[in-house]
């Protein structure tokens, strides 16, 4: 009996601590990028200065600003004076110097220089003052209410706060809508200035840590050691923030804690019918069905120890009366493990189907009343 008590108390713990994860720092929260799903979180609201985690935002407008054509990779920024008198993490920019947008960005990513944080900020809005408004706006647009930035770069300054709650979401918009960042976030050497000017990471995750994608380090003596930490493996990404670290070392063991955690414990499942899907009568339209597709957030996140047990459930209308427009909801899948339901996903219209016209339907009509003869 002693022995089967053990046994049972030594199986309870290991199942306990596979669920488990302590985080010394503060703040800190884990989100699953793809979702967008919260996996752990402490203090994630508490307001706190960033450091050099700011520059993510100044990364996102960057790759924004790439995106839609304001600027490219090879666009020339040139170092102001108010650039160069940035100091703490730089790479000495001079007044004047040039680099392309593509140097700029290996040197904000790999050493968190914050001088050409600026000068790609006084580049894409025309001052520092006015980059910061924007980085204001695009926080407010995602939703980020902990946050109010003061600086492109992330040094000291009175009301420059955020939380790990909006660091992660910033740092999701950027991994989710930006990939090709990785280009610079996973680079653990490189140089510049024809090899005379050596850049190390900040972050030593990306030497060590199995499918490190980035992030972002900072630190000052008020903020203490941040990191927005990102991995991906089996094809699921995490985003891992540690605010207020009391060293670098814990900073990073926080981290990787939290991202341990989350491979552990969790799978990204990509949900598709097992069957084809039926297409759907339509009344009235200019073609007899329309066919259903899957909608967003067939990507669903569960426990490891769901994700091998699920079941699916179609229900679908009988029929629609046209117009039907693209995306119109035609069902849903309803996605189970065991009595759990733990996806529900829209089913919509694939295509566009139109009403048909009167002069069409009497066609219909006489064809019809043809064939019958």
């Amino acid at each position: 009996m002693k022995r089967f008590l053990a046994l049972f108390c030594a199986i309870l713990v290991l199942s306990c601590s596979a669920h488990a994860v302590e985080v010394a720092a503060p703040s800190a929260l884990l989100m699953e990028k793809e979702t967008g799903t919260i996996l752990f979180s402490k203090e994630e609201h508490a307001k706190l200065e960033p450091a050099s985690v700011t520059k993510i935002m100044t990364l996102l407008l960057t790759m924004e600003a790439i995106d839609n054509g304001t600027i490219s990779y090879d666009t020339l920024v040139t170092g102001s004076a108010h650039a160069c008198s940035m100091g703490g993490s730089q790479i000495w920019l001079k007044e004047g110097e040039q680099f392309t947008v593509d140097e700029m960005l290996k040197a904000v990513c790999i050493v968190s220089a914050n001088d050409c944080a600026v000068a790609l900020a006084e580049h894409l809005a025309g001052s520092e003052e006015a980059f910061v408004e924007r980085m204001n706006q695009r926080a407010t647009e995602l939703g980020m209410t902990d946050t109010t930035f003061k600086n492109a770069c992330g040094l000291p300054a009175e009301g420059h706060v955020t939380s790990a709650h909006d660091i992660a979401v910033m740092s999701r918009e950027l991994i989710l809508k930006h990939p090709d960042i990785r280009r610079y976030t996973t680079v653990w050497m490189d140089s510049l200035r024809n090899g005379t000017s050596s850049l190390v990471n900040t972050n030593k995750l990306v030497r060590f840590y199995d499918g490190i994608t980035g992030l972002k380090t900072g630190s000052t003596d008020a903020a203490g050691y941040c990191i927005s930490a990102t991995a991906e493996r089996d094809g699921m990404e995490l985003i891992s923030v540690i605010m207020k670290g009391a060293t670098s070392a814990s900073r990073f063991d926080d981290a990787q804690g939290l991202l341990n955690y989350g491979f552990s414990n969790y799978a990204l499942v990509n949900v598709v019918p097992s069957e084809p899907l039926p297409p759907v009568p339509v009344d009235l339209g200019t073609q007899a069905t329309v066919q259903p597709v899957m909608g967003d957030g067939s990507s669903v996140l569960l426990e490891k120890a769901k994700a091998g047990q699920l079941t699916q459930e179609i229900s679908l209308v009988e029929s629609v009366t046209a117009p039907v427009a693209c995306g119109d909801v035609l069902g849903t899948m309803t996605v189970s493990s065991g009595e759990e339901v733990v996806a529900e996903i829209p089913l919509l219209a694939g295509e566009e189907v139109s009403r048909i016209t009167f002069g069409e339907m009497l066609l219909r009509v006489l064809r019809i009343a043809f064939l019958a003869k």
